[in-house]
């Protein structure tokens, strides 16, 4: 008897992929996403691989994952993909404390993050006009 499907939230042209627990804040991370939106996959990979910032190996093995997803789960074609969305979520918050002057303390703050992409197959002629 096992459970019915659940009903696919996407579009038939699309796919995606999501890390979750980035132990980087959602504001540094998503000055990487916001990097990559709207590029296709080939040009996103490329920014991603000569980025500076440190978490941008992280968001390019999420990238590659939706790439992967798109191929081999519903067919669509890699030379068509478009990133489509890249969105940043909270997750949880890590408290420390470090001792300070006169018996005082000082909180320190580890966010994490989860990071959701989105890629959608595009037609060639769509492209040609914009």
């Amino acid at each position: 008897m096992g459970k019915s499907a659940r009903e696919r939230t996407l579009a038939d042209n699309e796919a995606k992929a999501i890390s979750k627990m980035l132990r980087i804040s959602p504001q540094k991370l998503n000055l990487v996403a916001q990097m990559i939106r709207g590029k296709k996959v080939a040009s996103a990979l490329a920014d991603l691989e000569f980025s500076r910032k440190r978490i941008s190996t992280e968001v390019r093995k999420c990238l590659e994952s939706a790439i992967a997803n798109a191929e081999n789960n519903h067919d669509l074609d890699v030379d068509d993909l478009v990133v489509a969305e890249a969105h940043v979520g909270k997750a949880l918050v890590i408290k420390r404390f470090s001792p300070r002057g006169r018996g005082r303390v000082g909180s320190i703050l580890k966010p994490f993050s989860h990071l959701t992409i989105v890629v959608r197959q595009v037609e060639a002629q769509a492209e040609a006009k914009a």
